[in-house]
């Protein structure tokens, strides 16, 4: 199954430069992403956008398929790369700043899909999970009596890419889906999750 990495946007709340590049314990943070889905045999695709020409040069540097949207936003970029891809099947979609993410959590996320026989499926986190690291909440739900946060992973029917998709939400509680990295507060919790007592 294919991923697409979404790493289009300015990072203007973080304004660290390339939001994709800020690096975490020496790594830029779109590396976790894409290390998380090819561990767990993933065919990785990064979407960028005019915005991101840095991010670009990194991916092509490193060997990683990068496609170069229009950058009108995520959801348009989105359907933009599935043309250009001519993707038909179920696919990923992430964010390209959850430095906590790993195979197996895809795994868990692929599998949940697998069962749920959906179009579509959405990763939520709980709340509390999130102010738990002082990370975001901004966008809050209820999910089966559970006030939760998207973690920024999802899966989507490329044939159905411009319609309305029937969606299993996932809600999974664990402290790695929580950091969502936009501000620079996210980004020092972050840091000393993955690596207490280093600054980069």
């Amino acid at each position: 199954m294919r991923a697409l990495i979404m790493a289009g946007g300015e990072g203007s709340r973080l304004n660290l430069g390339e939001k994709p590049l800020v690096t975490i314990c020496g790594r830029p943070m779109i590396a976790y992403v894409i290390s998380a889905f090819t561990g767990a045999g993933m065919e990785v695709v990064v979407i960028a956008s005019p915005r991101t020409p840095m991010t670009q040069n990194w991916c092509r540097s490193n060997g990683v398929s990068v496609i170069s949207a229009s950058g009108e936003g995520y959801v348009s970029d989105l359907v933009e790369a599935v043309g250009v891809l001519q993707e038909t099947g179920p696919f990923f979609t992430s964010v390209s700043d959850l430095p906590c993410l790993e195979p197996d959590l895809i795994a868990a996320i692929h599998d949940a899909f697998t069962a749920a026989g959906t179009d579509a499926l959405s990763t939520w986190v709980p709340v509390q999970r999130c102010r738990a690291y002082d990370c975001r909440t901004r966008y809050v739900e209820t999910i089966g009596g559970e006030n939760v946060c998207p973690a920024g992973v999802n899966i989507l029917n490329g044939s159905r890419i411009e319609e309305e998709q029937e969606e299993h939400p996932l809600v999974l509680d664990d402290a790695r889906l929580a950091f969502n990295i936009n501000t620079r507060e996210e980004l020092a919790a972050a840091r000393s999750f993955l690596c207490p007592g280093r600054s980069d």
